[in-house]
C-alpha cells in the first residue's frame, strides 16, 4: 500500500495510516454524506422528545470530529470526549465546544454528573463495552438518560467494520444483554436505517467479494445518489418516535439511570 509516497507494510502502521485517514475523511464527510446528515435529523428529534430542561448537560462520548456537537447544542450545554487528539482538536476549533481526550472505560476526563449523555457508533468500538456502559452510567445525573447508536447484526461484519476498527456488531437482544449490566432501564430500543436496509445488505455483500481498504458506502456517493438517499434515510425521523422497526443497519437505545 502507498501512502504519501511509501510502502507500507507494517500491520501495525498500515493501521495507524487507516485510522487517521478516517479521521480526515469524517471531516469533510460528516457535513455531505447522507448517512451522517440523515442521522443527525434522526438523533435530533429522539433527543427533542427527551423532555431536556433549556440548561441541560450534554456530554457526547467519542465525538469524533464533532459532527454532531453543533446539533446537540441545540438542546443544552455540551461537552464532549475524544480519543483521538486530530479528531478532539478539530471538533473544538469548529463548534467552540470543550472536547476534551479521553476512553472509555478507564479514562473519562470529566468528574462532574450530566442529564444526557450520547453515544453514536462509539460502543462497538470498545473492547470491554459492559465495562464501558457501567463506568458511563456514574456520570448521569438521578433520572440521566444515555442515548446509544450501534451497528447492527454480527453477520454483516465485514471489511467495511474492519475498516472502522468495530470489534462487533449487534442485535436488539445482545444490546439490551450488554445494557443491563449497567444500572440503566431501556426505554426505547428500534432497529433504523430500515428503508434503505436492502442496499446495505448488497453494499456488505459485495465488500466481502473484493479486496480493498475501502467498503463500498464509505465514499460520498455523486450529489444526486446521495440526496436520493438522505431523503430516503432522514424520512424515518418522522416514524422513529412512533414505531419500533423489527429490522435495520442501525439500532438505536435510549435509557433512564434507575434509581
Amino acid at each position: 500500500m502507498m501512502y504519501n509516497g511509501e510502502v507500507v507494510s507494517s500491520p501495525f502502521l498500515r493501521g495507524s495510516v487507516m485510522k487517521d485517514k478516517v479521521y480526515h475523511d469524517m471531516t469533510k464527510q460528516q457535513k455531505e454524506h447522507w448517512w451522517f446528515k440523515a442521522r443527525r435529523k434522526i438523533l435530533d428529534k429522539i433527543i427533542s422528545k427527551c423532555d431536556l430542561s433549556d440548561n441541560a448537560k450534554i456530554l457526547e462520548i467519542g465525538c469524533g470530529t464533532g459532527g454532531n456537537l453543533l446539533m446537540l447544542k441545540k438542546h443544552g450545554n455540551v461537552s464532549a470526549m475524544e480519543l483521538d487528539e486530530f479528531a478532539a482538536d478539530h471538533a473544538t476549533r469548529t463548534t467552540g465546544v470543550d472536547v476534551r481526550k479521553g476512553w472509555l472505560p478507564d479514562n473519562i476526563p470529566y468528574n462532574e454528573k450530566f442529564d444526557l449523555l450520547c453515544m453514536f457508533d462509539v460502543l462497538e468500538h470498545i473492547q470491554d463495552d459492559k465495562k464501558a456502559l457501567i463506568e458511563i452510567t456514574k456520570l448521569l445525573n438521578r433520572a440521566g438518560i444515555l442515548i446509544i447508536t450501534v451497528p447492527a447484526y454480527s453477520w454483516l461484519y465485514g471489511p467495511h467494520d474492519k475498516m472502522l476498527y468495530h470489534y462487533r456488531r449487534y442485535s436488539t437482544t445482545a444490546l439490551t444483554k450488554t445494557i443491563n449490566y449497567s444500572s440503566l432501564n431501556i426505554l426505547k430500543i428500534s432497529y433504523f436505517n430500515t428503508l434503505l436496509f436492502p442496499l446495505v445488505i448488497l453494499g456488505r455483500l459485495a465488500d466481502m467479494l473484493r479486496n480493498s481498504d475501502e467498503s463500498i458506502g464509505y465514499s460520498t456517493p455523486n450529489s444526486i445518489v446521495n440526496h436520493l438517499f438522505y431523503r430516503a434515510f432522514s424520512i424515518e425521523r418522522l416514524l422513529v418516535d412512533k414505531i419500533n422497526s423489527p429490522f435495520g443497519a442501525s439500532i438505536v437505545a435510549v435509557c433512564r439511570k434507575t434509581e
